[in-house]
């Protein structure tokens, strides 16, 4: 696999974290890739042959040419149908909002089609996304779109940009309530502009980044040291970060780098 990150331009980074592509040939045997959440929400093209998404049920689908994907409560499985070709853009975890129509709670666990988030403007930006032909067209055609949309500063929540900054700071490591007592928030208040905001509450955004805190440790330990990543993450002890682990990842701590999460380790080692 070939992954690749772009920065945004300085004034799209309020929104955007970064840009990437990622290209890979036809697998003879293509397997299941399982992709957890990280608390930011992503807008993909495919300019590749499509994927195929799992559902809960069993069942499977074909995911969209292009498409936002909301925020992941759980792990998200896919499986490459032919030769890989993406242009995703990875919005901050409050990012996307200013694009938004709505609630992004709604858009949980969905890959939603351009098309239904902006009419002709979606199929548009589908056909000249997918029409273009370097990363740098691309990265051009998206700027200008976003650009477009963006609105103004005044479209950010800065209640919710000080939660974030702080939940960051501190690898997750801080309750909901001792966040709202420190921004002087309601913490219902405050848990109705996450759900409006991120589509997450501040609960689940914190333990997706506390997670991420501890794989990124997981992944400079030697193996037999949970325990201590355990205690470095301030969790109450080893069993609850595995149970937080299995939660978001679907499998042990131990099996977090086997072949089917290949995908999720090469996004957390290189981003």
């Amino acid at each position: 696999m070939d992954y690749n990150t772009i920065d945004p331009a300085a004034d799209l980074s309020l929104f955007v974290r970064c840009y990437w592509t990622l290209d890979a040939p036809k697998e003879t045997k293509p397997g299941k890739q399982r992709i957890i959440p990280d608390g930011c929400m992503e807008m993909i093209f495919h300019y590749g042959d499509l994927y195929k998404q799992y559902m809960e049920d069993g069942g499977s689908i074909l995911q969209p040419r292009s498409f936002v994907f909301g925020q992941l409560t759980r792990p998200l499985e896919i499986e490459p149908t032919g030769e890989t070709g993406i242009f995703a853009v990875r919005f901050n975890p409050d990012g996307f909002m200013p694009f938004a129509a709505g609630p992004l709670s709604i858009m949980e666990n969905k890959a939603v089609p351009l098309t239904q988030l902006f009419g002709m403007d979606g199929l548009q930006l589908e056909n000249d996304m997918l029409s273009a032909k370097t990363t740098d067209d691309r990265v051009r055609i998206i700027e200008s779109f976003l650009n477009g949309r963006v609105g103004s500063a005044g479209s950010i929540d800065r209640i919710i940009q000080s939660t974030i900054t702080a939940m960051v700071t501190l690898n997750g490591q801080l309750s909901v309530s001792d966040i709202s007592k420190e921004l002087n928030v309601n913490r219902r208040l405050l848990e109705r502009r996450f759900a409006a905001v991120i589509g997450l509450s501040p609960k689940q955004l914190s333990k997706i980044i506390r997670l991420h805190a501890a794989i990124k440790m997981l992944m400079n330990e030697q193996p037999g040291s949970l325990t201590n990543i355990a205690h470095e993450g301030s969790y109450y002890d080893q069993a609850h970060f595995i149970k937080d682990f299995k939660e978001f990842t679907g499998v042990s701590p131990k099996k977090f780098y086997s072949g089917r999460l290949k995908m999720s380790a090469l996004f957390q080692g290189r981003e």
